[in-house]
């Protein structure tokens, strides 16, 4: 299992939100590209970016700062999300350098574009599915829609997805422990692996990831916990590589 740090990006700064709150932000770095060498050189194996103002604005906002550290660290898969709404937006990442770009609205509102996706850009794509109360969110995750996560992720399995990456919004950024039973479901739901996101806060959910990984659970994205210091970037992917 991977431990991915997150680098959550508003106006060009890296900074974390609770429960995808715009305005319950806090502001960890002015400088993303040194915040992802820090996570780096801590041994990570991939980097998850997110264009936060992106999300809310349906296209990209914080593109260039994307491509700055994707040309950093030329060797490391990153994935972004956030306003990734068409083919021309993944094109353009995919030609920066960036290694797999996440649909997360566009995938709840139009399913089909999906597949579309992962034959004009085939490895190179990851649903990203935000549920409220098993439900999905969409744009920035100001809507909550009224489907299912997990009968979503069922319609993309003959698509073609990399994985699709997991949040419970209401662990997000609280510092509250992982939703393990709904990441599992999530996982036994598809056949696509599953990246685990929101919550994440130590060691102890680390472990707990761990002992269910084999029903598919391929990474863990992990942002807060890592910030404030509760979390080793360098310490939790040893325990992953031990249990594996």
């Amino acid at each position: 299992m991977l431990i991915i740090p997150a680098i959550d990006l508003k106006d060009g700064q890296c900074v974390r939100l609770r429960q995808g709150l715009m305005d319950d932000s806090t502001v960890f770095s002015d400088d993303p590209v040194a915040m992802a060498a820090r996570w780096v050189e801590a041994g990570c194996r991939r980097l998850h970016l997110v264009d936060l103002n992106g999300a809310f604005a349906g296209e990209p906002v914080n593109g260039g700062v994307v491509t700055a550290i994707a040309k950093a660290f030329p060797k490391l898969p990153v994935q972004i999300g956030g306003g990734i709404r068409d083919l021309e937006t993944i094109e353009h990442y995919v030609r920066a350098g960036v290694s797999y770009v996440i649909i997360g609205t566009k995938a709840v509102k139009e399913p089909e574009f999906v597949a579309q996706a992962c034959a004009a850009f085939p490895g190179k794509i990851i649903v990203g599915l935000d549920a409220r109360d098993g439900f999905v969110a969409t744009d920035g995750w100001a809507e909550v829609s009224q489907v299912q996560a997990a009968d979503l992720a069922r319609r993309f399995d003959a698509d073609g997805v990399s994985a699709i990456v997991y949040t419970d919004i209401a662990r997000d950024g609280m510092m509250q422990g992982v939703n393990v039973e709904a990441t599992v479901a999530m996982a036994d739901a598809s056949s696509i692996p599953v990246i685990a996101s929101g919550g994440i806060t130590n060691l102890d959910d680390i472990r707990a990831l761990n002992a269910v990984a084999a029903s598919g659970i391929v990474g863990a994205i992990t942002g807060r916990a890592i910030y404030e210091g509760t979390l080793d970037v360098s310490e939790a992917q040893r325990l992953c590589d031990e249990a594996d």
